[in-house]
């Protein structure tokens, strides 16, 4: 029977940081990995999935004296996939499936990829923590707020619920280029969403935005909510059938519709490869995903999930699972069922 190797276990760490361990910085490298080459593992991508694999890279080098060199940073799944497919990063972090486009750039270029599942996440719709009025807002309310059409129009609380105030909106999103943008977009309005609001792929910048007005709505990912819950407030989410919270229980129930959605590492095949700090950093994910993964305020995958990803890393199993297609309300037990009949595609 298949098994991960011993866990470890480790402290929390902030989302964001600036520092990633000892011999390990973001944007820059100063350490040799663990073949003595000095080659860096070069990831870019989501800011949502940026703190899970800084944890990891974190764990994995105050476990094996820090011998593994990383140069991370984060211009979002978009920015992320253009890197990628251009064969400047060995790894992408993402927030949502690579898209048809991106499939064709990867293709036109020759890069082969692992598409590794490794959380799920809760986009969370958050208000400045001294907001009085707004407990929870329905997703045809958020339609209302997003879509194109409320651009220059719809600008203060009263216009999306009577009994709120009269009082402006300021909206707070990620940037064009972030995946949690395309899945928002795409799950509330159907279509790209308003363009007057303050954007950036740094979350954090959200984050303190929000915190900075009572009169702000934003969302981003659970973990940067969590890391800044004393000053914000999550609203709970009706999509018709009563009020959610973003929670990581009601992520695993399936409750949390529309705004869960799975979270990835597409890995190069050919990096995977030649570069043996690729291979046993990607090894040393997948083994401790399941414990460290909730440390940073996500919701692990089960073990079956892990298992599925490593056995197609393994076997050099590359390609997705999803054909370029978004994939809107996805469950953990769907994402899994789709991810094996894919293993089962690729191995009769």
């Amino acid at each position: 029977m298949w098994r991960f190797r011993n866990k470890v276990m480790a402290r929390k760490m902030p989302p964001a940081a600036v520092v990633l361990g000892l011999g390990l910085f973001i944007g820059s490298c100063s350490s040799l990995n663990s073949t003595g080459q000095g080659t860096p593992v070069r990831i870019d991508g989501s800011s949502t999935v940026f703190p899970i694999t800084e944890k990891i890279a974190d764990d994995f080098n105050r476990n094996n004296g820090n011998s593994l060199e990383v140069a991370m940073s984060f211009s979002g799944t978009g920015g992320g996939f253009e890197k990628f497919c251009a064969g400047e990063t060995d790894i992408s972090n993402a927030s949502r499936p690579i898209s048809e486009e991106e499939i064709a750039a990867c293709d036109d270029a020759g890069i082969r990829y692992y598409e590794l599942p490794i959380a799920f996440d809760a986009i969370t719709v958050v208000v400045n923590g001294q907001n009085s009025w707004a407990k929870d807002i329905t997703t045809e309310e958020l339609k209302t707020i997003w879509e194109p059409a409320a651009e220059g129009e719809i600008r203060r609380w009263n216009q999306v619920r009577s009994n709120w105030p009269n009082k402006p909106i300021e909206l707070f999103g990620p940037g064009l280029d972030s995946g949690t943008y395309d899945y928002f977009a795409q799950v509330i309005v159907g279509s790209d969403t308003r363009r007057d609001f303050v954007d950036s792929e740094d979350d954090e910048i959200l984050a303190f935005g929000v915190a900075d007005s009572i009169n702000s709505l934003g969302y981003f990912g659970l973990a940067y909510y969590e890391e800044h819950e004393d000053t914000l407030k999550a609203l709970a989410i009706d999509s018709g059938s009563g009020a959610v919270a973003p929670t990581i229980e009601n992520v695993e129930r399936a409750q949390y519709s529309p705004l869960a959605r799975p979270l990835f590492i597409y890995v190069n095949y050919a990096s995977a490869q030649k570069n043996p700090a690729v291979r046993e950093f990607v090894e040393y994910y997948l083994e401790n995903a399941s414990t460290l993964v909730d440390q940073v305020g996500y919701v692990p995958l089960p073990e079956e999930g892990y298992h599925i990803a490593w056995v197609n890393f393994q076997e050099g199993e590359v390609g997705t699972a999803f054909d370029g297609v978004p994939q809107p309300n996805l469950t953990i037990a769907e994402l899994l069922r789709q991810t094996k009949r894919f293993q089962q595609v690729k191995q009769p």
